[in-house]
């Protein structure tokens, strides 16, 4: 899909629909809408008089061969009230757009920028919500409507303003929007296509054309680095583990000056081992490799827009799997770090494998560090599907990173890290068990259990089980993998 900029003014565009939005409100017709009403004739008043066009939330109304233009259709996409509308918001009125347009056949259309919303930062996200919403997850369907999709979109109305670029913008969003499409496909993946060796290869692959530094530890590797946090997870699969390195480095890199680690969990596919999962919707185990994609489609970006930190990603991958040579609850695993651990779950296993991860990154020289991982249900219990959990030490650090997800438009939500929590995963005959003891905070005492690998380095913990899913479609985005945290992790990177 071709997305580029278009100067002529909009009611000469010859194109198959022009898109622009209302807001929720007594005056609905106002800015470019009211010109666009003038021209029809005073039909856009009559529709918001009659209750047709309410400017409520992503309610579409779309109307054939409007007077005064040559476009064939309008689109007019609401937006809600006024007074909550954000920059953030354009994303998800850019995407419903597209995702209404595009099974009725229209090939090619215009947005319109409206007053208020004009600069480079509403541009790129109109490209980030245009690029995210074009991604469909039926890869493996072989009757596909193959006529169905946009081939271009113009960008109407926009004013870089002082100082502004908006053809950086528009690249950046599309960037930014293509990583966190990248990351998408692979949450996708049926895991039979995605091993981690495969994963591995995908990765390299992808690093290699970015400019990024890739380095790949296999089996041999990762036990000469006596990862046995990693290792026992590993053991009840036929399919070897992997820890994937991912590099960048900035031309004048500032001595002394932070690293940042991204710490991604890939379980591949997640049976539960011998407490094994129930049954029921086990195939979504797939996505359990959420947040190691996460930061591989955060490092793709990265390499493109080229922050002033060098910036690390350590991924373990891993199959977690019920076979004769799995680990049992009540085994004792020896990590990387030197502590050690038991197993009262062995579907607790994501916690293990960043165990290692963690300290791999920190032995790699991070001085800063945000894990990723789809890791409990317990935070959807707490946050159901809207938040993300966070959680990190020290707070300051947290905050910091919390305002880069305010900024990107994603949300999510700061989580306890109370020392009374640390008590629940002491173990009797190890130095830490890896579930909490008593009932409820399981994503606390989760991320508790990362916290004694990561120990005084700063770190973000994002527990994106809730949200790196969604089981029914959005009309902005498709039904499955989300992509969630992408956006807060690059701004993030850009700004420290």
């Amino acid at each position: 899909m071709q997305i580029q900029l278009e100067t002529q003014p909009y009611s000469s565009i010859q194109t198959e629909a022009l898109v622009t939005y209302v807001f929720d409100k007594d005056n609905k017709i106002e800015g470019p809408v009211a010109d666009i009403d003038r021209a029809m004739g005073g039909h856009l008043s009559a529709l918001a008089a009659d209750g047709e066009l309410t400017g409520k939330s992503l309610e579409m109304a779309m109307l054939h061969f409007p007077e005064g233009m040559d476009a064939k259709r309008l689109l007019l996409v609401g937006a809600g009230k006024p007074d909550k509308f954000s920059v953030a918001d354009l994303r998800k009125i850019a995407g419903s757009a597209l995702r209404y347009l595009k099974p009725r056949g229209v090939k090619k259309f215009a947005f319109l920028a409206r007053e208020g919303e004009r600069g480079p930062a509403a541009a790129q996200a109109v490209v980030e919500g245009l690029t995210a919403g074009d991604f469909e997850s039926d890869k493996y369907r072989t009757d596909k409507k193959n006529n169905r999709e946009i081939q271009s979109v113009s960008l109407v109305g926009f004013d870089a303003g002082p100082g502004g670029n908006l053809t950086a913008a528009i690249e950046r969003g599309r960037v930014i929007a293509e990583s966190q499409n990248f990351a998408r496909d692979l949450i996708n993946e049926p895991s039979n296509r995605l091993t981690p060796r495969m994963l591995a290869a995908r990765a390299e692959t992808m690093a290699k054309e970015m400019g990024l530094g890739v380095e790949i530890l296999d089996e041999r590797k990762i036990s000469e680095l006596k990862m046995g946090a990693l290792i026992g997870v590993a053991q009840g699969s036929v399919e070897p583990p992997r820890v994937i390195v991912v590099r960048y480095t900035p031309e004048n890199p500032r001595p002394g000056g932070p690293v940042l680690g991204l710490v991604g969990k890939a379980v591949t596919f997640d049976t539960g081992g011998i407490s094994i999962k129930p049954a029921e919707n086990m195939e979504k185990m797939k996505y359990d490799m959420g947040g190691g994609a996460t930061m591989l489609g955060a490092m793709r970006a990265l390499a493109y827009l080229k922050p002033s930190v060098p910036v690390i990603a350590v991924i373990p991958a891993t199959e977690n799997m019920p076979g004769g040579r799995a680990q049992k609850p009540g085994d004792v695993q020896v990590a990387m770090s030197g502590k050690t651990i038991e197993v009262i779950n062995t579907d607790a296993e994501g916690r293990l494998i960043l165990a290692d991860g963690v300290t791999y990154a920190r032995k790699l020289g991070c001085t800063h560090l945000i894990d990723a991982a789809t890791l409990t249900g317990a935070i959807q219990v707490a946050l159901g599907n809207v938040h993300v959990g966070a959680f990190g030490t020290p707070r300051e650090y947290l905050d910091q990173f919390l305002e880069s997800a305010r900024g990107a438009g994603e949300k999510m939500w700061p989580m306890p890290m109370d020392d009374e929590y640390e008590e629940l995963i002491k173990s009797t005959i190890a130095d830490i068990r890896n579930t909490g003891t008593g009932k409820g905070g399981g994503a606390i005492t989760a991320a508790w259990f990362i916290k004694e690998f990561a120990e005084d380095t700063p770190w973000v913990h994002l527990d994106i089980a809730a949200t790196c899913w969604v089981d029914e479609g959005k009309p902005w985005l498709a039904k499955g993998p989300t992509g969630v945290a992408i956006r807060s992790i690059i701004d993030f990177a850009m700004k420290l």
